[in-house]
C-alpha cells in the first residue's frame, strides 16, 4: 500500500512538473533575430527604368518588421540620368527602418561628390531614398578645393549636389560680388 501511495505522490509532483504556468510563458521570449542573412550584396535602386543608386554590403541581416541591417558597413553610389557616377557614401554600419523608409549609416561616414570635388565626413547619417535627401545633427566635416567648413547638422541632396551646413565654422574667402 505504501509503494501504491509514493508512486502515486510521484506521478503528481510528475504532473506539476510538466505543466507550464503564466509565468513560465512569459519568459520564453519570440526570436527577435534576422530571418534572412547573405554575404557581399549589392543592392540596385532605380527610378524611371534607370540605377539611380547602388549600394554594397560585406554583410546583410533582414528582420520580420522588414528591417534591414549592414553590420560589416556598406558602400553606395549614386547616379546622373547618364548613368555616371556623381558621388559614393560609406559608412561602418548601417540599418534601414522599414517604416520610416530611411537608411542611418553610422561610424566614419564619407561622402564624395565627384563632380565638385567635395568630401564630408561625420559620425552619423540619415538617407531618405523616396526624397532623395540626407541629413543628420552630428557633427559634420566638409572638404571643398581650397576650403574646410565644419559644422553641427546637415541637410543635403543623396548626390551631395547641394547641401545646407547648419552652425557652421572654419576658414573661408567670402567673394565681394
Amino acid at each position: 500500500m505504501m509503494i501504491k501511495h509514493l508512486i502515486f505522490l510521484l506521478a503528481i509532483f510528475a504532473i506539476g512538473a510538466c505543466t507550464s504556468t503564466e509565468q513560465d510563458i512569459e519568459k520564453i521570449k519570440a526570436y527577435e533575430g534576422p530571418v534572412q542573412e547573405a554575404e557581399n550584396v549589392e543592392l540596385y535602386y532605380s527610378e524611371d527604368a534607370k540605377v539611380t543608386t547602388k549600394l554594397k554590403a560585406q554583410s546583410w541581416l533582414q528582420y520580420e518588421n522588414g528591417d534591414q541591417e549592414f553590420p560589416k558597413g556598406i558602400y553606395m553610389e549614386f547616379f546622373d540620368e547618364q548613368g555616371n557616377i556623381t558621388s559614393t557614401l560609406k559608412a561602418n554600419d548601417a540599418y534601414y527602418f522599414e517604416e520610416e523608409k530611411k537608411y542611418r549609416g553610422r561610424g566614419d561616414v564619407v561622402i564624395k561628390n565627384l563632380e565638385q570635388n567635395q568630401q564630408l565626413n561625420t559620425e552619423e547619417l540619415f538617407w531618405t531614398p523616396e526624397n532623395e535627401k540626407m541629413y543628420t545633427d552630428k557633427y559634420v566635416r566638409i572638404q571643398l578645393d581650397k576650403e574646410v567648413f565644419y559644422g553641427r547638422g546637415l541637410e543635403a541632396k543623396q548626390d551631395f549636389s547641394w547641401y545646407v551646413l547648419k552652425e557652421v565654422e572654419g576658414e573661408f574667402t567670402l567673394d565681394d560680388e
